[in-house]
């Protein structure tokens, strides 16, 4: 057998987007030494573009808020939701977590890009155009095959692996760790569009979601960005796309003609891109972690796109996972259960809770009730920014309970 090419390193870094790339850097930052393989080359298109207040901070923890800020994206500062002619917002800079007022609506290539640079001006070991195609954790030290686009291959033998592909998912697929997920399938149509938004209603410092008028498991995204241009995406239970797909851009602007309040904002824009899908994106696995390795992000679950929790969850993870690991390669002894899976998975059902109730329509009454408390819309403010993990917060700390009361409390007065 010839030999193979045998690298040995501290730690590695399957992907280099938003969790990757803040994982690699808080890991550099600690002085461990870390390589960090990508299978694109960036930039590349991703979704997932409106971030939550909560992802700044592990941008400023990973020390890359000064470029984020620098970059020029579009600044955010809440969330609007239209409904018929119902609309309502929520402001991120009164919330009932001391967290960050504003946050940023993105491109995802120019975003993913510049994080992936600021770790590798900090000393992380970037390699792009390259994939994990096998993996040996049965070693006293994983062991992990990586293939070139020449066609060459190596081995690179790390003391841990934290897997960052997102939903290339390179672990779970490897070491057959997936899981059903338990939300319905679902199917998302999107592009980008040139927005000409002339309505002074609308608030680019905002995410918009739209709710089909008669539909109610139907919505819409609207992400502004900076330059004039936008995101709109349709997400809906595959049934409600059967027969429609053909054409993905006549079934995007198909939905958007039957909801009159989107299809009015965006009146004048110019569809010069052509429409994309996913589907079937909802995921899970059957550990979080294991012995030489853990899952960052969308690596290890997905819920749904609704509330934009996607990139917070991966950067959460990857704050939480660096910190873990910084201890254990410092010779601690750590427990990833108790100090990273079971804390995670708890902000990260609290999100579930409230994207149950959203397709359930429970929280969607929640969102547009106007009656209720300055306090209360604070605490649902918070979830909304991101902060699902501040346990301080009632709705999140017995997230089903104070849903079903809330709920029960708008039926009571449907004004």
């Amino acid at each position: 057998m010839p030999t193979v090419e045998m690298e040995r390193r501290q730690v590695l870094v399957i992907g280099a987007g938003p969790s990757g790339a803040i994982a690699a850097a808080l890991l550099k930052r600690k002085g461990h030494d870390v390589l960090m393989i990508e299978r694109q080359h960036f930039p590349r298109f991703s979704i997932g573009e409106s971030l939550l207040s909560h992802c700044l901070d592990f941008v400023e923890e990973a020390g890359m808020l000064d470029a984020v800020n620098a970059a020029g994206f579009q600044r955010k500062n809440g969330a609007a939701f239209a409904w018929g002619d119902q609309y309502s917002t929520f402001d991120f800079g009164d919330t009932f977590t001391n967290g960050k007022p504003t946050t940023f609506q993105v491109q995802r290539a120019d975003f993913d890009k510049l994080l992936a640079d600021q770790a590798e001006l900090q000393g992380v070991d970037v390699r792009y155009g390259e994939a994990i195609v096998s993996v040996d954790f049965s070693l006293p030290k994983p062991q992990l095959d990586v293939l070139r686009e020449d066609g060459s291959q190596y081995r690179v033998e790390a003391d841990f692996v934290l897997d960052a592909s997102g939903y290339g998912r390179v672990l779970p697929r490897l070491l057959d760790l997936e899981a059903p997920s338990n939300f319905p399938v679902r199917q998302a149509v999107f592009t980008h569009v040139e927005d000409c938004i002339d309505s002074p209603a609308f608030d680019r410092e905002k995410i918009l979601i739209t709710t089909h008028p008669t539909q109610r498991d139907i919505w819409f995204w609207t992400i502004p960005f900076s330059n004039g241009r936008c995101s709109v995406g349709v997400v809906a239970a595959a049934e409600h796309f059967e027969g429609r797909t053909e054409n993905l851009d006549d079934c995007l602007r198909g939905f958007i003609a039957e909801t009159p309040s989107l299809a009015g904002v965006l009146n004048n824009a110019v569809w010069d891109t052509p429409a994309r899908t996913i589907g079937g994106y909802s995921a899970n696995v059957k550990t979080l972690h294991g012995q030489g390795f853990a899952l960052l992000g969308n690596a290890a679950e997905f819920l749904d796109p609704v509330f934009s929790s996607g990139v917070t969850i991966a950067m959460r993870s990857a704050s939480m996972a660096a910190g873990v690991l910084h201890r254990q390669l410092q010779g601690e002894s750590v427990d990833w259960q108790t100090e990273f899976a079971e804390p995670l998975k708890r902000g990260v059902n609290t999100f579930r809770c409230y994207v149950e109730g959203w397709y359930a329509g429970t929280f969607q009454d929640v969102i547009f009730y106007q009656g209720g408390t300055a306090d209360i819309r604070r605490m649902i403010s918070s979830i909304l920014a991101g902060y699902a993990w501040d346990e301080r917060n009632p709705f999140v700390s017995e997230p089903k309970r104070r849903l079903r009361m809330i709920s029960d409390l708008c039926a009571q007065d449907p004004t």
